[in-house]
């Protein structure tokens, strides 16, 4: 009765001073029931005892259950204590669920250092599978921001914020299928995880990009750096917020509600401003590919509309962009410098007594499935086309990525991949960003001298880049360049083996290696601390569903291996394409509407992990047979690891199509090459019979092999 009593007292206190809300819906309690939580504070416990109807049995560390002040805190509920380091301990959780108590644990076995998911314990995974409990996760939200946690340094912290408890749908781990015991334990932690992730994933907010800033600022502070650029100026977040709303505001002047605004600017502070701005006042940032040709840059502006193009007369003058954008038909130049020379006093008034303090009332805000950003795809292979993106694709991704990745208030993301390109903004620019890390942007990445260093000197702790840059970088850096690491993330093309080895080595740094696509927002795979798997490219994200459909002439390996598709709440609105300007055309494939065909033939294994086989696109067929440019590529790379190479076709009378392979190593032969394939156990008919010196590789801006000039190369070779 007395604990009765106090529970009510309790709750009505917590619902007063943390203003707890309780989103999802509860089920009724089943025979067996094991509730699940991340681990946030020392108050999650009580969270759940006070606002779960089902009064469950705590499990509880030993070591904590003696404390004093926890043992006050017990006295409220049911608990069982239990002894991690014992073999015998989840035997009495399989009895207590088998007798029909419902039983609460927090899979992570201790409270996050990282404000984010931590290790998952096989444990509690095992007892799922083994008493076949309904699984009930509950997502704890904002119980890390007070004194109750265990974070601290310049992790943002209240007296009293608001939590949240995110009910999600019941669920159950089965019992996987292994020869040993050991490795279904492995297994079913494995299954936990993601159960964890997908909760974490699922629980995020329903918003556009502004608002996730403004979210962001009012938790770690206004006055919190956030964003430096080259010109080692460090922006807080209430700079940031100033700079969007200063250029919303002007821009919206020259332009229309919905429109599709070119953006022609660098990595710089103010450019990652402006797409915050231009989502406030209902515009949408198309952002322009400025290392594009001619052709390419005015198949994009036809492709989006695009009738306005924002650049800065500086940077005009410094790229040498003035005869590009002089070509450009169709289309006005905007230069920021006679913007902000057209600011008027009044401009000022507005910006500082009334926007700053009232954003949302000051803003046009729009709605999640509204267009937020039109990337367009790297031309790599063909004309570029535009990617419309949503404020819920962005923002989904973002979630994603934190769910399985621990970027923390105390990481510095280095950022030379360029805006224009997905991976450079939603990983390098956004997510830091949004989640109150700090990034520096750097505008070319093509400074391989220049960016160790910066890493050495800025302490920056994460690297985003191309198997290419990443390379070369590992070339010209001092071994103590890149003590600080923690993440170095590859993607946009595939990780060659000796830049894998030359990070390991010279720096001691596993390098991860992920993919994805602009289509994607562009994350779909990665590796991580928690899930890693040499040669591959990691696990699908959570939230996102993945099938493979089986390609003529390609073996399917009983079902794991065929061309990927996708379909997910990361997935764009659809694709804008030259031929029928201003149309947009919404993700369909051979599966239905919705789902996304990637293009590449992967491999699954029974874990999970993507191994990427090639790209549809890039299968040469020769007297019959599919062969892999990229097994073509992996062969030169083996026999002459220290050179670049690339592969392309060309038309053949007689075998259909010939390899053509080229090569920066002048001395390559077909005799090294068919050396290597034996010794790899590869099919000689993958060895090329022509090999093309070259001095170099012919690149885009975004670091990938321009294969639409190597096809040409080929052809004429």
């Amino acid at each position: 009765m007395f604990r009765s009593l106090l529970k009510t007292v309790l709750r009505a206190a917590a619902r007063v001073l943390f203003r707890v809300r309780v989103e999802g819906r509860l089920p009724a309690q089943p025979s067996r029931l094991l509730v699940i939580a991340n681990h946030e504070s020392f108050l999650d416990g009580l969270l759940l005892a006070l606002f779960l109807p089902y009064d469950p049995v705590f499990v509880v560390n030993t070591r904590i259950a003696e404390h004093p002040f926890f043992r006050l805190l017990l006295a409220l509920v049911d608990h069982l204590k239990v002894d991690p380091s014992s073999p015998m301990a989840m035997r009495q959780v399989v009895r207590l669920i088998e007798s029909g108590r419902p039983v609460a644990i927090f899979p992570e076995g201790r409270i996050t250092t990282t404000g984010s998911l931590m290790k998952t314990y096989d444990g509690p995974a095992f007892v799922a599978a083994r008493t076949g409990a309904t699984l009930l996760p509950v997502r704890i939200d904002g119980a890390a921001r007070t004194y109750f946690s265990r974070l601290g340094g310049r992790y943002p912290r209240r007296l009293l914020p608001q939590i949240s408890l995110f009910v999600q749908p019941a669920t159950r781990i089965d019992m996987p299928s292994a020869p040993t015991a050991r490795e279904r334990r492995r297994k079913a932690g494995e299954a936990m995880r993601r159960v964890m992730q997908e909760m974490i994933f699922a629980s995020r907010p329903r918003q556009t990009l502004f608002e996730a800033l403004l979210d962001a600022s009012a938790i770690h502070g206004a006055r919190r750096p956030v964003v430096e650029d080259v010109k080692q100026q460090e922006y807080s977040y209430g700079e940031v917020l100033r700079m969007a709303l200063g250029l919303g505001r002007l821009v919206s002047r020259h332009t229309e509600a919905g429109e599709n605004v070119g953006v022609l600017l660098p990595n710089l502070a103010p450019t990652l401003a402006l797409v915050f701005g231009l989502s406030a006042q209902r515009r949408v940032p198309a952002m322009l590919n400025y290392t594009a040709g001619v052709d390419g840059m005015q198949a994009a502006c036809t492709a989006a509309g695009i009738r306005t193009v924002l650049t800065a007369r500086a940077f005009v003058d410094q790229a040498r962009l003035g005869d590009k954008l002089a070509a450009l038909q169709g289309v006005r130049v905007l230069y920021l410098e006679d913007l902000r020379a057209g600011m008027s006093l009044a401009d000022r008034l507005w910006l500082v007594l009334w926007a700053v303090r009232f954003p949302r009332l000051a803003s046009h805000i729009g709605d999640a499935e509204d267009p937020a950003v039109i990337l367009f795809t790297s031309g790599s292979e063909g004309k570029p086309k535009g990617v419309v993106l949503s404020h819920r694709a962005l923002l989904a991704n973002i979630a994603q990525i934190r769910a399985v990745v621990d970027f923390s208030v105390d990481d510095k993301v280095l950022d030379a991949l360029p805006l224009f390109h997905s991976f450079g903004l939603t990983a390098g620019g956004l997510l830091p960003v949004l989640c109150g890390a700090r990034v520096f942007l750097y505008p070319s990445p093509l400074h391989y001298r220049v960016i160790p260093e910066l890493a050495y000197d800025r302490g920056c702790t994460a690297l985003l880049g191309t198997s290419t840059f990443l390379g070369n970088y590992a070339k010209h850096a001092h071994p103590y360049d890149f003590h600080r690491l923690r993440y170095v993330i590859a993607g946009a093309e595939k990780l060659a083996e000796p830049v894998r080895e030359a990070w390991f080595d010279k720096f001691g740094i596993r390098i991860l290696e992920g993919y994805g696509a602009t289509e994607t927002a562009p994350v779909i795979a990665v590796n991580t601390p928690m899930a890693f798997r040499r040669g591959t490219v990691g696990q699908i994200l959570p939230g996102l569903h993945a099938k493979l459909v089986p390609v003529a002439g390609i073996d399917d390996f009983d079902g794991r291996r065929g061309m990927l598709h996708v379909q997910g709440p990361n997935l764009m609105s659809g694709y804008l394409r030259a031929e029928a300007p201003g149309l947009l055309q919404p993700p369909v494939s051979e599966l239905g509407e919705g789902w996304y065909e990637t293009g590449d033939v992967v491999e699954i294994d029974d874990d999970g992990f993507v191994r990427i086989v090639g790209r549809v696109k890039r299968f040469a067929k020769l007297a019959g047979e599919m062969v892999s440019l990229e097994v073509v590529e992996k062969i030169a790379a083996l026999a002459s690891p220290a050179a670049q190479h690339a592969a392309s076709s060309r038309a053949d009378t007689a075998r259909g199509e010939a390899l053509v392979l080229f090569s920066t190593d002048p001395a390559l032969g077909r005799e090294a090459l068919t050396a290597a394939a034996q010794k790899a156990g590869m099919a000689e008919l993958a060895v090329p019979r022509l090999i093309v010196p070259v001095a170099a590789l012919p690149l885009l801006g975004t670091g990938k092999t321009d294969y639409v000039t190597l096809k040409q190369w080929a052809e004429a070779a």
